[in-house]
């Protein structure tokens, strides 16, 4: 349980500083763009900002799965 709450405090304490870190950075960005969606536009935001919070939205669906690689089969004796 302690190793659930750990992994979800440094995915939360990670992915903010890199927040922190995107929005100081693109302070002086000039490019702007529109993203598309299904219905809708945005409105036009920095292309740094749009690749900078996609990445973060990945890292943390990313850290949200659990994937066990190892399939090791209990042999029965």
């Amino acid at each position: 349980m302690t190793f659930l709450i750990n992994k979800i405090f440094f995915t939360i304490l990670f992915n903010s500083c890199l927040f922190l870190f995107l929005i100081i950075g693109i302070q002086n960005s000039t490019n702007k763009s529109k993203v598309d969606l299904l219905f809708n536009e945005t409105i036009k935001l920095p292309i740094s900002f749009i690749m900078g919070l996609s990445f973060i939205s990945g890292s943390i669906l990313g850290s949200s799965i659990d994937i066990n690689f190892n399939k090791t089969k209990k042999s029965r004796s």
